[in-house]
């Protein structure tokens, strides 16, 4: 589907942060990073042209314009500012405008802004929206943009996109905004690479310096600066690509302690503290966790099979969820990752953000939001996870697959923490991986089946088509019953139904 260019549009240097935020939540929003594109002519690539004539231009390449008002008129040329031969542009192009003024007290602000630009829009009795911060600016944009999209395209976004919106807005941090002196020097390039081929599908000769800078200044990650014009990682840029994120944040670091009990102890038996871009410390903490644990050889069939004590998936999720939601401002704390003898427990600095409740993840209910939506979204490129919350559920299913217990959610000194138990002294207890052969059901699926349902997928197994008429007798039970057991056995793609009406029989799905 191809993408609506929104263009944003005020005096730059004083709402500097506000066209960030505008920018974030066009990329980070489950709903309108697939449908809209944010364009900041300061972001656009250089040119030798005239600036004010080729960013007039500029809008009649997009679909939507936005225009964010504080309290100065900004630079003029000749009667007129910029922004307002920007917004009469957008006028004459006759495209949706929609107009967000900072604050309620007009007085403040510059004579030629109030007698010209906002008589201009009052006269063209154009609804605009107030703001006070950048949460309900981004809350007032989405909305309007949710509103214009399903009069021009019919879409909308479905309910838990909302609700995610609504949270993500709520709780995001402003640390992965901000400004810092981390030049485009010092970030991996190799990682840069990564993120720009997922990101934009570009390869090859295609990863010019010029593009890969486009696509992080695009996404956040990277910011002019407004002084000297030169590019500079932002929060977030710093986080997943900076050689060192130390040296800018110290708390961007992993520390890592391996124990021989199931104790803590002042002499850990390994230890390292990894401080690279997240998506590389990451794996270098799963390389910690690998090789202070157990790899038992299973035989099956004629292979030999070399098992992981705990599953890679599992410990990944938890530790990309501890990088993506951690609270950077704690800069002080830093993740901790610990592997004793009975379990590995990852801990990332700060209480669950309002309105998630512990109670509520353990029960997998609840709609996700995220403490640092560029970072998360950054991690998503390089570690393949989803954006849509369900990474407890994710590791709860690897567990469980795994032949070990569900991972134990719980809070500690003010850290989030995330515990695995292994198998203990019971080896024996590993699953298997279904790439290897020999295993039907996984064990995720066989939880959500009670004993008649798993006794109905034993007949299946055994080779046997089942009928509704044979099960209400076999088990004692109704109809309706019956029905929505055959329901589930074909949602989770167990069984395959056949025929209709009085013909109708279930089968094993091969």
């Amino acid at each position: 589907m191809t993408k609506f260019r929104v263009f944003i549009s005020s005096v730059q240097k004083e709402l500097e942060n506000e066209r960030i935020a505008a920018q974030e939540i066009l990329w980070t929003d489950p709903f309108l990073k697939n449908l809209c594109d944010p364009v900041l002519y300061e972001f656009e690539p250089a040119s030798p042209n005239d600036a004010s004539k080729e960013c007039l231009e500029e809008i009649e390449t997009c679909q939507y314009f936005a225009l964010i008002i504080g309290n100065q008129y900004g630079y003029t040329e000749g009667d007129l500012s910029i922004t307002h031969l920007e917004y009469r542009r957008a006028k004459e192009l006759k495209l949706p405008c929609f107009v967000f003024i900072k604050g309620t007290d007009d007085t403040k602000r510059e004579p030629d802004l109030r007698d010209k630009l906002l008589k201009e829009i009052r006269s063209d009795k154009l609804k605009y929206k107030r703001f006070a911060n950048y949460r309900e600016l981004q809350t007032e944009l989405r909305a309007a943009l949710v509103k214009q999209l399903k009069a021009d395209q019919g879409v909308s976004p479905t309910s838990d996109e909302d609700e995610i919106a609504e949270s993500t807005i709520e709780t995001a941090s402003n640390f992965g905004k901000q400004a810092t002196d981390v030049s485009w020097n010092q970030l991996d390039v190799a990682q840069v690479k990564i993120l720009v081929e997922r990101a934009e599908g570009l390869s090859g000769r295609q990863l010019t310096k010029t593009a890969m800078q486009q696509c992080l200044i695009s996404r956040g990650l990277l910011r002019p600066d407004p002084k000297t014009g030169s590019l500079n990682a932002s929060g977030a840029g710093v986080v997943l690509l900076a050689k060192d994120p130390t040296a800018a944040f110290p708390q961007c670091r992993i520390l890592a302690d391996a124990f021989h009990g199931n104790e803590p102890t002042s002499k850990p038996d390994d230890q390292e503290d990894i401080r690279q871009p997240m998506p590389v410390a990451i794996d270098r903490a799963l390389d910690f966790v690998m090789r202070n644990t157990r790899h038992p050889m299973r035989v099956v069939g004629l292979n030999r099979i070399k098992l992981d004590e705990y599953p890679v998936e599992a410990l990944r999720e938890a530790l990309v969820n501890a990088v993506a939601h951690r609270r950077y401002e704690q800069d002080g704390q830093k993740i901790l990752l610990r592997v004793f003898s009975d379990r590995v427990t990852i801990s990332s600095p700060g209480l669950l953000p309002s309105p998630l409740k512990l109670t509520d993840i353990r029960k997998g209910k609840y709609h996700p939001c995220s403490r640092n939506p560029s970072i998360a979204q950054g991690l998503s490129f390089f570690h393949r996870i989803e954006e849509r919350g369900s990474g407890f559920g994710r590791m709860r299913d690897e567990m469980l697959n795994h032949g070990l217990d569900r991972p134990v959610l719980g809070t500690q000194d003010g850290y989030f923490e995330v515990t695995f138990y292994g198998p203990g002294d019971d080896l024996e207890r590993l699953k298997v991986p279904v790439a290897a052969g020999g295993v039907l059901i996984e064990p995720a699926v066989e939880a959500q089946l009670n004993e008649r349902q798993k006794e109905m997928v034993a007949m299946l197994v055994n080779g046997e088509m089942l009928t509704s008429g044979d099960c209400q007798e076999k088990f004692g039970i109704v109809k309706d019953t019956v029905n929505r057991d055959f329901q589930l056995l074909v949602k989770l793609k167990i069984a395959v139904r056949e025929g209709g009406g009085r013909s109708t029989r279930y089968r094993l799905n091969h």
